[in-house]
């Protein structure tokens, strides 16, 4: 993970992150201050940002907000007040409405951004100063250091390029947190077709089967926010195995980016999970992200040790092969 340190000091009334990459810091340079792929790191997993506007320039401005995973929007806002091309940048960053205006009684920080080259590549640091121990502490109070920390932790896939960072990795299994675990597959395809692959039900039947000798018998969605969906297996003649299935409600549908849904197990009273797909393309291979929240560590760990990951990865094997290919 890049992030080396998270520091807060209520002296000097600063958060100090530091971070470490392979790239050099022109490149660092590159992400930070183009808006799209700002987008791609600038907010946690679950909260993906979008800037509206960004006008890099001294005195210049720029909006964001980022979109949890049942709709809720959090906006930001930077003033742009030093720019030194490519060591770095300062800005006042505040907390924004709708309309990207500055929040009355929400505390305001000036972040200075910093990019140095190191004999492995650069570091980035970027420090926070804050008007008051008490804006600090209310920062802090809202998750800032564990946001900043898993939002920069994602800036390798960006920094890298997608082939780069996870050709021939197969599905990949990251655990966020008790609740949260983020799995990755990159599939050689264009995003529209691995979008229509998630949503199109008689796609879905041709690859979404998990082990050989199952089949889906059931495959209906209602493809709008707020609509259900219920999809179920059955094994074929000479399988062992049940047959099982899931309902949910589609809460997010941002197509064809980012679509997020209630996943329950059909028949019982096992709780649901959030599951959170974000799909990115680059050069014709397609970034699959998909971010599961679960309502605790033994549920998580119960599921997991199901082989669900295993089963992910020959379904979108079969993706490739059938669908994308």
């Amino acid at each position: 993970m890049p992030v080396t340190s998270v520091d807060t000091d209520t002296e000097t009334l600063t958060m100090t992150l530091i971070a470490d990459f392979t790239v050099g810091p022109e490149r660092l340079w590159e992400v930070f201050t183009d808006p799209r792929q700002l987008e791609r790191f600038w907010g946690p997993p679950g909260w993906p940002a979008t800037f509206d506007t960004f006008d890099f320039r001294v005195g210049g401005r720029a909006t964001y907000h980022m979109t949890s995973p049942r709709g809720e929007r959090a906006g930001g806002a930077w003033e742009f007040t030093a720019i030194d091309e490519p060591r770095g940048f300062e800005v006042v960053d505040s907390f924004a409405d709708e309309a990207g205006e500055p929040i009355e009684g929400m505390p305001s920080m000036r972040m200075v951004f910093t990019f140095e080259a190191t004999p492995e590549g650069s570091r980035m640091t970027n420090v926070s100063r804050f008007a008051s121990a008490e804006a600090l502490e209310q920062v802090v109070a809202m998750g800032a250091v564990e946001g900043s920390t898993l939002a920069m932790n994602q800036l390798d896939a960006v920094l890298q390029g997608l082939r780069a960072f996870a050709q021939g990795q197969g599905t990949q299994l990251e655990m966020l947190s008790d609740q949260h675990v983020r799995i990755t597959r990159l599939i050689e395809g264009p995003r529209e077709v691995v979008w229509r692959a998630h949503l199109d039900p008689d796609l879905m039947r041709r690859w979404m089967l998990g082990p050989d000798g199952w089949r889906m018998s059931v495959s209906e969605i209602d493809r709008v926010e707020g609509g259900r969906y219920r999809i179920a297996w059955e094994p074929e003649p000479g399988t062992e195995g049940e047959g099982f299935g899931f309902d949910g409600e589609i809460l997010l549908l941002d197509e064809p980016r980012r679509m997020v849904q209630t996943e329950h197990m059909t028949g019982t009273d096992l709780p649901s999970t959030v599951n959170d797909l974000s799909l990115y393309e680059e050069d014709g291979a397609t970034l699959l992200t998909l971010v599961i929240e679960y309502p605790d560590a033994a549920t998580r760990d119960a599921v997991l040790a199901t082989g669900m990951v295993d089963g992910m990865e020959r379904s979108y094997q079969r993706m490739e092969r059938v669908v994308v290919g």
